[in-house]
């Protein structure tokens, strides 16, 4: 008998596996098309996990008898047979090969004829067959027809490697990730928000800073875990560091948290909030990148927080069309207009004209407009004459650690 290795590890389908070009619509579309041009009832790819098969994808005539994700044990069948060379790979009738009689779906099913190839990866490892059969004798089936399921099967085990491949860099990538967490990563640090009527501090928001090697910009390490799938895993990290922090940083002060839209409708900020006994200090902050599909499941994971007094604030307002629609229909207590707005904003009519309209805007909705990024005293003075309530950047200060926040004054 023919010693043969398996690829037993995953529980995905096909189309997981695979590379963005093959997707599972296309995979389907294959089968289909493969079972017709053969004349067969029905096309499958199964997946060897010992000690069962799985059925990955499925093209049947109406009423078939297997189904998308079925598990059947890897001995029954013809599959693993074929693989190890107990039947041949193409079976024009079944009452020909007197070992297709002694399988029970031969006569279940029935299987009348039956083509099998097994999907062989680069490693040699057998992942599972390319599968079709038709409850009849189908005495046409030859050669040709076999070069093709081979054909197929070649490109479905190429994707394979290659997903595969992308898999251990993702591994990789989150291996970085999980490392960093446990060493202490990110460092939060506070950078105050000022009045600009008084030059009072009445918050601060929280920034993600890395120390850890390979140095990264803190936006490349969240970028790095979204593609390492622990993107969600990071955000609530830091989060959680940051309103740790709270009860240290005076009682007059809100404290700033950015947080993306997918991670509030997940509901996993939810017993991180609702642990908290009073959330009038905490503003959620969401930027104009951030992608929302569903505004209204959006507000109703909100609306629990914004009862109890957490407040919603729409970053990067004024840097596209995104913060706008969030600002529609989401109604935040906060609107933060952008460092690309605020910057020259004395000496550039346009920018002025853009921060005076969204500031009448904000009033007339009752929301409070911060202004991001002052560094220069003309800039400051400037959002005062156009109304802005409050600001920060490195006019006022730098990001601050801790303690050198909890004591902060601009006086």
């Amino acid at each position: 008998m023919q010693s043969t290795e398996f690829v037993v590890e995953g529980n995905h389908h096909l189309a997981q596996l695979m590379s963005p070009g093959v997707c599972a619509e296309g995979v389907d579309r294959m089968l289909r098309a493969i079972r017709k041009h053969l004349g067969m009832d029905v096309a499958f790819i199964s997946h060897f996990r010992p000690p069962d098969r799985v059925l990955t994808h499925v093209d049947s005539v109406p009423n078939g008898p297997l189904q998308q994700d079925q598990s059947i044990p890897l001995k029954e069948g013809y599959c693993l047979k074929v693989v190890q060379g107990e039947l041949p790979q193409c079976i024009p009738d079944t009452a020909c090969v007197p070992a297709t009689q002694h399988i029970a779906a031969t006569h279940a099913i029935p299987i009348g004829s039956h083509l099998s190839v097994p999907v062989r990866l680069e490693n040699g490892q057998i992942y599972g067959t390319l599968c079709c059969f038709s409850y009849l004798p189908n005495p046409s089936l030859g050669e040709r027809d076999m070069q093709l399921m081979r054909a197929l099967a070649d490109i479905l085990a190429a994707r394979l490697d290659e997903s595969a491949a992308a898999e251990q860099a993702r591994q990789g990538l989150a291996g970085e990730v999980r490392s960093a967490m446990e060493h202490g990563a990110p460092r939060i640090v506070f950078q105050p928000i000022c009045r600009i009527a008084d030059r009072t501090i009445c918050g601060f928001e929280s920034l993600s800073r890395f120390d850890i090697e390979p140095r990264r910009a803190p936006d490349q390490w969240f970028e790095l875990a979204d593609r390492a799938g622990l993107g969600l895993e990071l955000e609530l990290h830091a989060i959680t560091k940051a309103l740790t922090a709270l009860e240290r940083l005076p009682s007059s002060c809100s404290l700033s948290v950015n947080s993306s839209p997918e991670l509030i409708l997940t509901g996993r900020l939810y017993p991180l909030l609702d642990r908290m006994t009073d959330l009038s200090r905490v503003v959620l902050e969401i930027t104009e990148h951030a992608a929302v599909q569903d505004y209204q499941a959006l507000a109703l994971s909100l609306e629990p927080f914004r009862r109890r007094g957490a407040r919603l604030a729409v970053d990067d307002a004024g840097a596209g069309y995104s913060s706008m629609r969030h600002i529609l229909n989401l109604a935040p207590e906060i609107i933060k207009l952008d460092i690309s707005l605020t910057q020259h904003i004395d000496s550039d009519e346009k920018r002025r004209a853009l921060a005076k309209g969204l500031t009448s805007f904000a009033h007339e909705i009752g929301s409070l407009v911060i202004a991001e990024g002052v560094e220069r005293p003309e800039e400051l003075d400037m959002l005062q004459k156009l109304g802005v309530d409050c600001a920060q950047g490195y006019l006022l200060s730098k990001p601050l650690e801790l303690e050198a926040a909890a004591v902060f004054s601009l006086s």
